[in-house]
Parts: C-alpha cells; sequence; structure tokens
C-alpha cells in the first residue's frame, strides 16, 4: 500500500488569497490527505475551525492522522462529496464559513496507487473513482460499454485530445475481441491508436485520455458550477473562496461562474426600473488566475497545470 503523500499545491497562495485569521471557520472541500488542512488550520488556531471533507475514505483517514496533531477538537472530517455541501451545513447547523477551498486535482497518492486505475504509469484495474464506495460506472464500465461515438466526444472534449476519434475507434475495435480490464491492456492500445510520429513529443499519450476517463466517471465538471454556488452561499459576509484548477475546462468553469456571481443587474440600459432583480453576491479577486512559482515547479512538477482564482462575497 502506498502511503498517503500529497504535495500542496499553490499553498502560500491560498494562504496569501484566504487571509485567514485566528478564530476563523474553514471549509476544505477537497481535504485529500490534509496538506492544504493542515496548513490553514494552523492559520486559524487558537479558536479555529475546519470541516473537511472528502469523498475517498482512504484521504479522510490519512487526513485525520495528520491535523489530529493540531488538535482532536479543532476539526471535523466529513466523507462527501463537495456537491454535496448544502446538505453537510445543514447537518453542521447551517454553518456559515469565513472561507472554503477547492483543490481539484487528484492526489499524488491515488496517481501513484495502481489499484486505483488512475495511473497510465501503474497497472491496475481500470476503476478511477474517486468515492470507491460509490454505485457509479467504473472507468472500465465506460471503456466496454459507451458507443464509439460517446467515447470520442469525452476524450476530445475532457482531455482535449485531438486524436480522440482514433482512439475510440481503436478502443471499440479492441473490446469487440475481450473486455478491456486494465491500465495497461488501455495504453497499449491508446499507444497504437496515435501515430509514431505524434508521440514523439508532449506528454505520455495516454494521459489525456485517463484524465478524460476520470472526469467522466465521477462527473467532475457537471458538479462544479453549481458547487461553486453552493460554497459562495455558505461563506459569511466578507468570506473568500479559492478554487485549484488543473484543466482548462474546469477553469473556464470556475472563471465564468465567479464572473456572473459578481455581475449585478442585467436588464437594458433602457429600463429604468430592474426587472430581473438579480444582485451582485460579491467580486472576484483574481482578474488573470494565480500560477505556480518557478521555484514550485522545480519542486514539485505536478503543479505545472495548476491555477488558483478567488472570489469575496459581500
Amino acid at each position: 500500500m502506498v502511503e498517503f503523500q500529497h504535495t500542496p499545491v499553490l499553498l502560500d497562495e491560498v494562504l496569501s488569497l484566504l487571509a485567514l485569521k485566528p478564530g476563523m471557520t474553514v471549509i476544505d472541500c477537497t481535504t485529500g490527505g490534509g496538506s492544504h488542512s493542515y496548513a490553514m488550520l494552523q492559520q486559524i488556531l487558537p479558536g479555529g475551525r475546519l470541516i473537511g471533507l472528502d469523498q475517498d475514505t482512504t484521504a479522510l483517514e490519512a487526513a485525520r492522522r495528520r491535523l489530529a496533531e493540531l488538535g482532536e477538537e479543532s476539526f471535523q472530517l466529513i466523507h462527501s462529496n463537495f456537491s454535496n455541501l448544502d446538505q453537510v451545513r445543514e447537518s453542521l447547523d447551517g454553518l456559515q464559513a469565513d472561507a472554503i477551498l477547492m483543490d481539484l486535482g487528484v492526489s499524488s497518492y491515488q496517481l501513484d496507487e495502481g489499484s486505483r486505475g488512475f495511473s497510465y504509469q501503474q497497472a491496475g484495474l481500470l476503476d478511477m473513482r474517486m468515492d470507491q464506495t460509490a454505485a457509479i460506472p467504473t472507468a472500465a464500465d465506460i471503456i466496454n460499454q459507451w458507443p464509439e461515438a460517446e467515447l470520442a466526444r469525452i476524450i476530445w472534449e475532457y482531455g482535449e485530445e485531438r486524436w480522440g476519434k482514433r482512439i475510440a475507434q481503436f478502443i471499440a475495435e479492441a473490446r469487440r475481441q475481450a473486455p478491456i480490464r486494465t491500465t495497461d491492456e488501455l495504453v497499449s492500445i491508446i499507444k497504437k491508436a496515435i501515430p509514431a510520429g505524434a508521440r514523439q513529443e508532449g506528454p505520455h499519450p495516454a494521459k489525456r485520455t485517463f484524465q478524460a476517463l476520470r472526469i467522466a466517471v465521477n462527473g467532475e465538471l457537471e458538479i462544479l458550477e453549481q458547487a461553486i454556488a453552493a460554497a459562495v452561499k455558505a461563506l459569511k459576509p466578507g468570506g473568500r473562496i479559492g478554487i485549484i484548477t488543473f484543466h482548462s475546462l474546469e477553469d473556464r468553469i470556475v472563471k465564468n461562474t465567479f464572473r456572473e456571481l459578481a455581475q449585478g443587474c442585467i436588464c437594458p440600459k433602457n429600463i429604468p426600473i430592474c426587472q430581473c432583480h438579480r444582485t451582485s453576491q460579491g467580486k472576484v479577486l483574481t482578474s488573470k488566475p494565480i500560477l505556480p512559482s518557478e521555484r514550485e515547479l522545480e519542486q514539485n512538477p505536478r503543479a505545472r497545470s495548476a491555477k488558483l482564482r478567488g472570489f469575496l462575497k459581500k
């Protein structure tokens, strides 16, 4: 079993953006192994409280062990997806937070633990469920059961893979012979599908397809816009939210959602009285995303695609 380790991305930038102080209440919507949570809890003690959510039970156990060093009474960990934030807050008597963090990346543990199926460099079954207790289709189910056209669409859209259609064709052909069950079987098919010349440069040839499958399995893009709106609702006036993305589609959703939440009346200028009854919920703190420093990239190359955006609630 791989020990749950995760290097927190953009840590200093997150702490600066959220402007944490002792006594604050913080919600970490994607606790993982507790790396960001630990640093945030240090900033809000004494008197502060951290609520941590994650859909990965292994991650939560690792976070519990780590955060316990700072006092078990100062935090509460909950097994839940951040899309359920409204229900979680309801169970906590309508909790309002001073700051909220969402880190949408996959942890190093999940990538390196072959049995989870996230890694194109580790042998394992094609699972890719963040929550392994969830009764949802695995990556193997999608690969073997979804129509070829739908496979091509998600590989193109979610993975931004220009060879998506060809990869889907090769998958469809291979699964007619026998079900595709493992990561190395899928990697082999992808390598055959992508012309040799196109495999000479850029990332691992399977990276984009594996990313697309992970997003599809966990419904990551479908829940994001609604989850951001729920998180802003959960903030106290003057509260801040920071969101770290690793994918251009995620970043676009965050940017546009923040912009919409900041926008006030959208009625035409020639209408003297507002009919839309829309009010601004706050302001965007980041006109452009905050990116990792060169020093961080040297120490943690996996941070290369990370982007941090922030929003301040009125």
